[in-house]
């Protein structure tokens, strides 16, 4: 029988930021006419790039273009009048690697480590219109961390903007090494692709999915525990080969872990904090344990997880779902 895995002590788990307040005013000249290289956003297929544009303000301040789409293969929810908010952790984590490549000098072969990632959105912001929306992204650099002329690490602040108006917030820290630095860091894991047959998932209705595939959870030993669905032939979750299981993988996990202890399926998860302590193998099971803390604000519940393995703590965070609204 499996150990029950909590955040690591003396860990702070923290919502994520309000966005009352403009971070930076958007420009006006952002474009939205075609996506950016797929390459620099570490994408392989087209159809999964988001990001449109980036605009340079100084050496530490950046706007970039991105639409969401009104449907989208994966990135969607089973309620039709709303955006997926979890395009805005994809949308950030895309323009974390625009920014360090086109911006900051970062080789295309680097290993990218993600060590948090942050959003806060409002329902309204999230409404679906008669066209895509049209999303810019303020961003700001901060604590750059270099290894000789190239920046190698640092923190991103970002306002999200749609038609003008600020509609959330958000961040990450994030750091990067070069090929050989991350063969010495991943041993004989690196860049080595371990196939695993995923194991049947939870019914896709009690997490928000209405396709199998998409679910991201198994059941567990426990109540209120789930074991991480790993399928490596989905074409969002798993775009191209990894040698290990992907943040967004992580985040959806945590979005549907979320769901399930609150009883809300159709719950928008309007906010979401998550640290990744290390990396998650493919090749070893992941429990998932989720719990309930005190609601952040009316209407909104928190819900706390964690994932576990091999006897120590992987990621956690926070999800907050709008129940109502």
């Amino acid at each position: 029988m499996t150990a029950m895995m909590t955040r690591p002590a003396g860990a702070v788990v923290t919502a994520a930021p309000e966005f009352g307040n403009a971070v930076v005013s958007q420009r006006s000249d952002v474009l939205f006419d075609q996506t950016i290289p797929r390459a620099l956003v570490h994408r392989a297929a087209v159809s999964e790039v988001f990001l449109t544009d980036l605009c340079t303000l100084g050496d530490t301040e950046f706007q970039v273009g991105a639409q969401w789409p009104r449907g989208h293969s994966f990135f969607s929810l089973l309620r039709p009048d709303y955006h997926d908010p979890m395009l805005m952790a994809e949308t950030i984590r895309q323009a974390g690697l625009l920014i360090a490549h086109a911006e900051f000098g970062v080789a295309l072969d680097w290993k990218f480590i993600v060590h948090r990632q942050t959003f806060s959105l409002g329902s309204d912001g999230l409404r679906l219109g008669a066209r895509p929306a049209d999303i810019v992204l303020a961003v700001t650099c901060h604590d750059l961390k270099r290894r000789g002329k190239r920046v190698a690490g640092g923190r991103l602040e970002i306002g999200c903007y749609r038609d003008g108006e600020l509609i959330g917030s958000g961040g990450a820290v994030w750091s990067a090494v070069s090929t050989s630095a991350y063969r010495r860091l991943r041993g004989e894991r690196a860049d080595a692709v371990v196939e695993v047959e995923p194991p049947v998932g939870v019914a896709p209705l009690t997490v928000g999915r209405d396709r199998a595939r998409d679910v991201a959870l198994a059941p567990g030993e426990r109540d209120r525990e789930w074991v991480l669905r790993v399928d490596q032939a989905h074409p969002v979750m798993f775009d191209h080969p990894v040698d290990h299981v992907p943040g967004m993988v992580t985040m959806e996990a945590a979005r549907q872990a979320a769901k399930l202890v609150a009883g809300q399926p159709d719950a928008l998860p309007v906010g979401c904090d998550f640290h990744f302590e290390h990396y998650i193998e493919l090749d070893a099971p992941v429990q998932v344990n989720a719990t309930e803390v005190t609601a952040v604000r009316s209407g909104v519940r928190s819900v706390e997880v964690v994932f576990g393995q091999a006897g120590r703590t992987a990621a956690f965070g926070t999800v907050d779902l709008l129940v109502h609204g």
